[in-house]
């Protein structure tokens, strides 16, 4: 029996273009896998080199089949070049599997590409900074699937439930113990001092691709990074507030919790750090597609 995947431009599932997926896949069955969120811009996936890696890494840890690399490029390849302008999703799953938890051994697992159209964000939202808030679901604390980017989004579904105002653009999450964690769809950093804070991400959350861009940026500017548990009273006596994922790039936080925050100085900084970086990993690849193409 199958599923169909709907709302997508595209789908690739194992190297067919369909939209149809086995109902007894573990990922639909148990959320049983990883995935990536990326930027396809002029035909190019963006820092897709980070994006492979992290899915790899995060696929090891749960002992989820990682497809041939190469295979796996040239299907992003395939849906970069119908759909210049999208983001793309890449998931793989533990593949189909007998009824229970227990996994099936060896398992093929599967991967799933689709492209979906770029959200229409205000261009005003990088200069102004948007509207957050905090959520009242909690994260709940497990080492094991700290930091990975799994299937298992309940708890940011619920979150993000929570509202419906159309001027609020995120909501942030706190731990069990009420520590700051991450935000629904976005990592986050405090400014203060003119250093970075940033939390913890040891025991839940998602260590995003885009957040790694802006540690390495930071490293690279001089600025100091501490990762740190962090209660809500202490983001809210920030100098700058900022929210990162590699859809949305760098957003500044103009107002939480009834207090404003200015789009300051050090994430205007990052922002131009990284819209280089963007650049010349486009250019970059680019200029490898057009050597391919005279082989």
């Amino acid at each position: 029996m199958t599923v169909t995947a709907e709302g997508s431009a595209t789908v690739i599932i194992n190297g067919e273009t369909t939209r149809f997926l086995d109902i007894a896949d573990r990922g639909l069955q148990y959320g049983d896998g990883v995935f990536t969120t990326l930027s396809v811009q002029e035909g190019v996936a963006l820092f897709l080199d980070r994006h492979l890696a992290r899915l790899q890494a995060d696929a090891r840890r749960l002992d989820i089949p990682f497809p041939c690399q190469a295979m796996l490029t040239e299907e992003v390849l395939r849906i970069a070049c119908t759909h210049p302008e999208c983001v793309l999703k890449i998931m793989l799953t533990r593949g189909v599997g007998g009824r229970g938890y227990l996994a099936p051994k060896p398992s093929k697992g599967t991967r799933i590409l689709s492209a979906h159209g770029k959200p229409d964000f205000p261009k005003s939202i990088r200069e102004s900074g948007v509207q957050a808030r905090f959520c009242k679901i909690r994260l709940g604390l497990n080492a094991s699937l700290a930091g990975i980017k799994h299937l298992n989004r309940l708890e940011q579904v619920l979150a993000r439930a929570e509202w419906r105002d159309e001027n609020i653009r995120e909501g942030l999450m706190l731990d069990h113990e009420g520590f700051l964690v991450e935000g629904v769809m976005s990592n986050v950093f405090l400014v203060q001092d003119a250093g970075l804070r940033t939390p913890l991400l040891d025991r839940c959350g998602v260590a995003g691709v885009m957040r790694g861009l802006v540690l390495d940026s930071a490293r690279d500017l001089g600025l100091a990074v501490e990762h740190a548990r962090i209660l809500p009273e202490e983001a809210l006596g920030a100098d700058e507030i900022f929210l990162t994922n590699s859809v949305i790039g760098i957003w500044p936080v103009s107002l939480l919790g009834g207090k404003k925050f200015p789009a300051g100085r050090v994430a205007r900084l990052l922002t131009r750090q990284i819209d280089g970086m963007a650049a010349r990993d486009l250019q970059s690849q680019k200029a490898g597609l057009a050597r391919d193409a005279t082989k």
